[in-house]
C-alpha cells in the first residue's frame, strides 16, 4: 500500500510578530498535515492563529521558524518570485471580498489565472463556462461583478480559483458574507468539487455551518493546536 501523499506539511513553524517591544507570538511550533483530498477546516476565537496559518500555507506570508512543504515544494526559502510562481499553478484563493476583477465579466473573471498560466483560449473557455455551469451560474457568464449578488460573487470566486487546477484551494471565511441557505449551498458545490475533482480545500472560519460540513476539524488557540478532530461532515 503506497503512503498517503501530504498537500501540506509543516513542522515546528512559528510566527512572531513585534508590537513595539512585546513579542508575539501569532503561532507556536504547529506541526500539522494535510492530506491530499482533505476538507478541512481551521477554527478558533479571533487572535487564535487561523489566519496566520492560511497565509502561511498560501506563501502570502513567511514563517519566523520552521518548516513549510505545499504540494511537494518546500517554500521557506523561496523568493517573492517564485512564491508567486507557485501560487499561480498550485494554489487557489477565495477571499472575503472576492477580488474579481470589476472591468472583466464572470466568464473573464474565471479564465484570468488560466491566461496567466497561458492557457489557450478555447480550453479556459471551455473550462471556465463548465464550472460556471456546475456552480448554478450557466446564463450569467456575460455578468460583472456589479451585476450579481454576492452568492453569486463567492461561486464566481471559487470557480476562478479552482479552474485553475490548483493542488489546494484556501478560502478564508467563506460564508461571511452571504445568508445561510446561500452559504450552506456554497459549501455543498465546494464539497462536489473536494469530491469530484480531488482538490484539496483548508478553510478558516467562524461559522458553524462551515464547520458542520468539513471532514476535518482543526481548533487553534493561543497560536496552538487545541485538537484536530474528523467532522461529522
Amino acid at each position: 500500500m503506497s503512503a498517503t501523499v501530504n498537500a501540506v506539511e509543516l513542522r515546528a513553524v512559528a510566527r512572531i510578530y513585534r508590537q513595539g517591544s512585546v513579542e508575539v507570538r501569532a503561532l507556536d511550533a504547529i506541526d500539522l498535515d494535510i492530506a491530499t483530498g482533505d476538507f478541512a477546516v481551521l477554527v478558533g476565537p479571533s487572535g487564535s492563529g487561523k489566519t496566520t496559518l492560511l497565509n502561511l500555507i498560501g506563501g502570502l506570508d513567511r514563517p519566523s521558524s520552521g518548516r513549510i512543504v505545499v504540494a511537494g515544494t518546500e517554500i521557506g526559502g523561496m523568493t517573492r518570485a517564485e512564491l508567486a510562481a507557485l501560487r499561480l499553478r498550485r494554489i487557489g484563493f477565495v477571499f472575503q471580498d472576492y477580488n474579481l476583477v470589476p472591468v472583466l465579466s464572470a466568464l473573464e473573471n474565471v479564465e484570468f489565472v488560466m491566461l496567466l498560466q497561458g492557457v489557450g483560449a478555447a480550453e479556459r473557455r471551455r473550462r471556465a463556462r463548465a464550472l460556471l455551469e456546475e456552480l448554478g451560474l450557466a446564463g450569467l457568464e456575460q455578468r460583472r461583478p456589479n451585476e450579481l449578488s454576492g452568492g453569486q460573487l463567492q461561486r464566481v470566486a471559487v470557480a476562478r480559483a479552482v479552474a485553475a487546477g490548483p493542488a489546494i484551494v484556501l478560502p478564508d471565511e467563506p460564508t461571511a458574507n452571504l445568508d445561510s441557505t446561500a452559504g450552506a449551498a456554497l459549501m455543498d458545490l465546494m464539497r462536489r468539487l473536494n469530491e469530484r475533482q480531488g482538490v484539496t480545500f483548508v478553510f478558516s472560519t467562524h461559522d458553524p455551518m462551515v464547520v458542520e460540513r468539513a471532514r476535518r476539524v482543526i481548533r487553534l488557540r493561543d497560536g496552538h493546536i487545541e485538537s484536530d478532530q474528523r467532522g461529522s461532515g
